[in-house]
Order: structure tokens, then C-alpha cells, then sequence
């Protein structure tokens, strides 16, 4: 039995700020420290978060279905697209019985400056097993979502804030050393 599920969030950041996340290694770090409900843990066991990049995932101790860890492997990362695949290739959703767990996720901008996160996930299961089906969902995944882009929002606050200060700084640094000279 084969199947897949999406769910797509939608946010009002530049989609090459939420690739900064999504597409690289940062997502893996962030998730443990934003989610520990959803993950306890990710670990990089090969790779610098390109095609082949191998990560260890574990699961809080009350975490899906008694499943304790798994390993993905990247199998797609496209900078151009946008777009990152991710397959388990040991424990997990393998050890239910599924022949296939992959996880796509695709950030695509929009003409009107929104950006839509779209995760897929993407399954094949062993007939024997079907009922187990009923296990895949993107939940965490939108989760994951909604707190990439509150994250992405906060780091650019205090950025921004801070360029903003400097650039009012400037012209009263100027304008009281002229006052000085006078």
C-alpha cells in the first residue's frame, strides 16, 4: 500500500530566508531546542547537510508510537527549487512494517511576497501492515513549520531593530558634532 500526505503552511517571510532553514542543517539543529516534544534529539552521523548527509533521529521517551530513533538520509537537496527529501533508511517507520518513509519539503515563493512551506510525506507499506498506516501525520511537520517561521521572524526583529538604531544614531551623531562646531 502506498500514500502520501501534505500539509502546507503559509507565512509572510521571503522564501530565500526560509530556505536559510529548511535547506540546510540548521532545521535539524532547531528542532530538538524549539520542539523537544516532537524530537529529543538529532545527530549528524555523515555528511555537511548536502545529498547523502546521514542524520540520527530520536524521539522524546513519549514519543510516536513507542518508536525510539531512526536514520535519514538526504536524498534530494535542491538550492535552486527549494526543495529537500529526506528518507529513513533505518528504524522508525521501517520497523512497522513500512518499505518507504520519505519526507519532502518544498518552500515556494509567491508573486505576493508570501511563501507557502509545503511538507510532503511519502510512504509504502507492507500489506501485512496497512493498519499502521494510520500512523503517519504530518502534525509535527506543521508544528515544525510554525515554529521555523517564528523563529526566522525573531532573529530578523533584533536585527532589523539594530539597523534601524544605527541609522537614526547617524544623523544625531552628525548633527550634534556640527551643533559642537558651532
Amino acid at each position: 500500500m502506498e500514500g502520501s500526505l501534505c500539509h502546507e503552511f503559509w507565512t509572510d517571510l521571503p522564501a530565500i530566508n526560509v530556505w536559510e532553514v529548511y535547506g540546510s542543517l540548521t532545521l535539524a539543529q532547531l528542532v530538538p531546542q524549539l520542539l523537544p516534544q516532537v524530537l529529543s534529539k538529532v545527530e549528524l552521523v555523515e555528511g555537511d547537510g548536502g545529498v547523502g548527509t546521514i542524520l540520527l533521529v530520536t524521539f522524546p521517551p513519549s514519543g510516536t508510537s513507542g518508536l525510539a530513533s531512526y536514520k535519514e538520509k538526504f536524498t534530494m537537496v535542491d538550492n535552486e527549487k527549494y526543495i529537500k527529501e529526506a528518507e529513513v533508511i533505518e528504524g522508525g517507520f521501517l520497523d512497522l512494517g513500512f518499505q518507504k518513509y520519505l519526507v519532502r519539503f518544498e518552500i515556494v515563493g509567491q508573486k505576493d511576497g508570501l511563501t507557502i512551506i509545503r511538507s510532503t510525506i511519502k510512504y509504502k507499506v507492507h500489506a501485512e501492515h496497512a493498519s499502521n498506516a494510520s500512523l503517519v501525520s504530518t502534525g509535527a511537520l506543521a508544528a515544525i513549520a510554525d515554529a521555523m517561521t517564528k523563529y526566522i521572524k525573531e532573529q530578523k526583529s533584533p536585527k532589523q531593530a539594530s539597523e534601524q538604531t544605527s541609522e537614526e544614531e547617524a544623523p544625531k551623531q552628525k548633527s550634534g558634532e556640527q551643533a559642537s562646531e558651532l
